[in-house]
């Protein structure tokens, strides 16, 4: 009898056991099945949290530097680079099997001391050496790039924000897309704002508007990033599926780029349901990236606006996202 059941015993031991019997997708894998990315923002200080360290490396696979890639962390001083911060995270994603997304070459902020003291073709001649330099060093190595970032004023009907790299002239975002296509054929060129999610909002129609033009002349713009940072006083706009489909009308792919909804519980996870599934009924919406990973890492620690709670534990809005990506538009 004990040979029969040692044989038994070992018997069991044998019949393998598949691993997704056994443990649930994390968001990169449930949104790798619907043909989209899940990402996160990441500080490279952070990354020898090991429970910072750990969520991302379970649930993300693509990778955007919260700002290391920025103007004045990358350039300090004039012809100096400085990519150790910077590298430490794309190093971090690469050797994982995980994607990167460049933000931001071109900002009106963030901006170190000595660009503000140059002015017309030296700023010029600057500013697209910077765009340049950084994506050469980071060629073939960071998917997408945001090239400029937030250059439409708030409430505007077509004027551009008045940055010093609007006083090189009114093609200045153009001639940063030219440069940075020059620099890495294969990298996916992005504009990346905020409040561009209610297509009723002017300043949506003139994103719009800019995108139509570029893809008519052949400027090269891939993607349109949408921030998507939303609060109790700024929800998910009811038509943001709909601004969605507008840009990626116009040819584009669309990018969630910095994804955050303030809030806790049901609510919380029903705005961020929201926003899963309208990136899940438009086929170029190629992926989600949200801006941070624990509450506490947040920007806006104090609205609690992330997946993750200050412990690292997942919130209701985290399963509410894996709910939308396993069940689609109408899950």
């Amino acid at each position: 009898m004990r040979a029969l059941l040692l044989a038994a015993l070992v018997a069991a031991s044998l019949v393998p056991v598949p691993a997704a019997a056994s443990a649930s997708p994390s968001l990169a894998e449930a949104a790798q099945r619907t043909g989209r990315y899940f990402g996160t923002a990441v500080t490279a200080g952070k990354l020898a949290d090991p429970v910072y360290a750990g969520i991302l490396d379970r649930e993300f696979d693509v990778v955007t530097p919260e700002n290391e890639m920025k103007l004045d962390a990358t350039q300090p001083q004039q012809g100096r680079f400085v990519f150790t911060a910077a590298d430490r995270i794309v190093d971090h994603a690469l050797q994982r099997g995980k994607r990167v997304r460049g933000h931001t070459l071109l900002w009106h902020s963030g901006q170190p001391g000595w660009l503000n003291n140059l002015g017309g073709t030296a700023l010029r001649a600057a500013m697209l050496d910077h765009v340049t330099q950084v994506v050469a060093h980071y060629r073939g190595r960071v998917h997408s790039w945001d090239v400029v970032n937030e250059a439409f004023a708030d409430g505007t009907t077509g004027r551009r924000r008045d940055s010093n790299f609007q006083r090189t002239g009114d093609d200045w975002i153009e001639a940063a897309f030219r440069a940075a296509r020059a620099a890495d054929p294969g990298a996916t060129l992005c504009y990346n704002d905020y409040n561009v999610e209610n297509r009723a909002h002017a300043k949506t129609q003139a994103v719009l508007r800019m995108v139509r033009d570029f893809r008519a002349r052949g400027v090269p713009i891939d993607c349109v990033g949408v921030q998507s940072h939303f609060a109790g006083g700024n929800p998910v706009p009811a038509d943001f599926e709909a601004t969605l489909r507008d840009f990626a009308a116009l040819g584009v792919d669309v990018q969630l780029t910095e994804l955050d909804v303030e809030g806790a519980g049901a609510t919380q996870a029903q705005g961020f349901r929201r926003v899963a599934q309208a990136c899940l009924a438009v086929p170029r919406c190629t992926g989600i990236t949200v801006w941070g990973i624990r509450d506490t890492d947040s920007w806006r620690a104090s609205g609690t606006p992330l997946l993750f709670d200050g412990a690292g534990d997942p919130k209701p809005a985290y399963h509410a996202v894996l709910h939308a990506l396993h069940c689609g538009r109408t899950g």
